[in-house]
């Protein structure tokens, strides 16, 4: 099968974008996407991502891990797949499109190269000795450390993420340092990739959820993760309940091609 490709990244966070809207790679088994995900191999791509026609949305988000198996909700490939949906001639004032975890809005900031993504509402966060366990569309682990930029994140995130508890449906792991009430820096281990990414939005998501800085009400967070800045806004509530989570970056086409499956 012949396969016209879109390469594109949200904060070195990177994927392969396939324009599915008349089903031509609904086909593609996960060995072939797999293949297509490695860096030295195939194009090289931390997940990749159909964008399909669905009725009453603009359209629908279906991701890929690395590893070929079907993923949950990616937030860096979110705000991706609505620049591609831009540059595929569907414009927008607001975007509304369906993912695996429902439905979000985006929005495309005017005169600038950002995205900004509705997340899904997060009810509540589990402690667990000390560290932090949600879901932002995608399940993780938050742990917070000193000097995060020299913390072993591909050995302690294959513990935890391999651990009893996560090993059977598996757990993205995010070590975050604290650089003020309203800044933080996150690394993230990324299952499905099994390997630190350059950036992870629904981790940065959840890692900013974790550090509010205020009790309740209006929070807006700076993430710095090692391809890029992000801003997570959010509502916090008195009842541990987070709503209007917005993740806000970059997202940028890098290249396009064609390659050939096997298909």
């Amino acid at each position: 099968m012949n396969v016209q490709f879109y390469k594109y990244q949200g904060t070195g966070n990177d994927f392969i974008l396939l324009d599915n809207r008349q089903g031509a790679y609904s086909g593609l088994t996960q060995q072939s996407i797999s293949r297509l995900c490695e860096r030295r191999f195939g194009i090289g791509a931390d997940g990749l991502m159909m964008l399909n026609l669905k009725e009453g949305y603009d359209f629908e988000m279906k991701y890929f891990n690395a590893d070929g198996r079907l993923g949950s909700m990616c937030g860096n490939g979110g705000r991706c797949m609505v620049r591609f949906a831009y540059h595929l001639g569907i414009h927008r004032s607001c975007y509304h499109f369906l993912a695996s975890d429902g439905e979000h809005e985006a929005e495309i900031d005017d005169g600038t190269n950002i995205i900004n993504l509705k997340m899904k509402d997060v009810p509540g966060i589990r402690e667990s000795n000390g560290d932090y366990i949600l879901n932002t569309g995608s399940p993780h682990f938050v742990k917070i450390v000193d000097d995060v930029m020299d913390y072993d994140v591909l050995k302690k995130g294959t513990e935890i993420r391999y651990s009893e508890e996560f090993a059977k449906e598996g757990i993205n792991v995010n070590f975050v340092e604290q650089e003020k009430s309203d800044a933080i820096t996150v690394r993230t281990y990324e299952r499905g990739v099994e390997d630190e990414t350059f950036s992870c939005g629904t981790g940065v998501t959840a890692s900013a959820l974790v550090c509010y800085h205020n009790e309740v009400g209006y929070n807006d967070v700076t993430v710095t993760t090692k391809g890029g800045k992000l801003v997570v806004k959010y509502d916090r509530h008195n009842d541990n309940s987070y709503t209007n989570i917005w993740l806000c970056g970059p997202a940028e086409k890098v290249f396009e091609g064609k390659t050939e499956t096997a298909e």
